[in-house]
C-alpha cells in the first residue's frame, strides 16, 4: 500500500457537478492510485487540511463552475504556505483555453479540459510522481 500514489480527487467551491471528479476518480483507482474523495463543495482551506491529512502525493481538482481562476491559485499558495508544495497539483473541468497559462503560472501543473481520455492523467501523473 506505501508504494501506491496517493491522489485526493477535490471538487472546490460551489460548483455541485461530480459526474467527472467521479469518473475520473474511478480511472484513477483502475490505475492502481489509491485515490481520496472530498465530495462536493469544498473549501481551499478543506482541500489542503485533507491532503496533508491523507498524506496525498497529488491534488487533483475539479470544476466547471468557473471559479477556478481563484480556487485553483488558493490551494497552491495554502499548500505552499503549510510547508506541503511538493505535492504535484493538477486541475480539470470546463476551462477555457486562454486561462491554462495563468493557472500554470499560479503552479497547477497541468489542467484537463473536456474529452482528454483518462489516459492522459494517468500518464501524467505516474511520469510527474515517483514512488
Amino acid at each position: 500500500m506505501a508504494d501506491k500514489i496517493r491522489v485526493l480527487v477535490a471538487k472546490p467551491g460551489l460548483d455541485g457537478h461530480d459526474r467527472g471528479a467521479k469518473v475520473i476518480a474511478r480511472a484513477f483507482r483502475d490505475a492502481g492510485f489509491e485515490v481520496i474523495y472530498t465530495g462536493l463543495r469544498q473549501t481551499p482551506e478543506q482541500i489542503v487540511a485533507a491532503a496533508i491529512q491523507e498524506d496525498v502525493d497529488v491534488v487533483a481538482m475539479s470544476l466547471l463552475s468557473g471559479a477556478h481562476g481563484t480556487l485553483m491559485p488558493k490551494v497552491v499558495k495554502l499548500l505552499k504556505e503549510k510547508g506541503a508544495d511538493d505535492k504535484l497539483v493538477i486541475g480539470g473541468g470546463v476551462i477555457p483555453d486562454d486561462d491554462i497559462p495563468a493557472l500554470k503560472e499560479a503552479g497547477v501543473a497541468e489542467v484537463f479540459t473536456p474529452g482528454t481520455p483518462t489516459s492522459v492523467p494517468i500518464e501524467f501523473i505516474k511520469t510527474h510522481v515517483k514512488k
